[in-house]
């Protein structure tokens, strides 16, 4: 039963976390949530599925894909 209680803590207060986070940003929004910017996500230099930016093309992901 301690084992439940410390588990439903912990992930209470990691959501509380989180929560505090998205909370403290201007407008909810993480900055550089594209995969592709990441050389450790990235290793092949591909787009970004989301929004379709190059690795190179560094900046917020809009989510509004690029027209190819």
């Amino acid at each position: 039963m301690q084992l439940l209680i410390i588990t439903v803590l912990l992930l209470g207060l990691a959501f509380a976390g989180i929560a505090i986070k998205i909370w403290g940003k201007k407008d909810g929004k993480f900055a550089g949530t594209c995969a592709s910017q990441s050389p450790f996500l990235n290793k092949e230099g591909e787009a970004c599925s989301f929004c379709g930016k190059l690795p190179e093309e560094q900046g917020d992901c809009s989510g509004e894909k690029k027209a190819n």
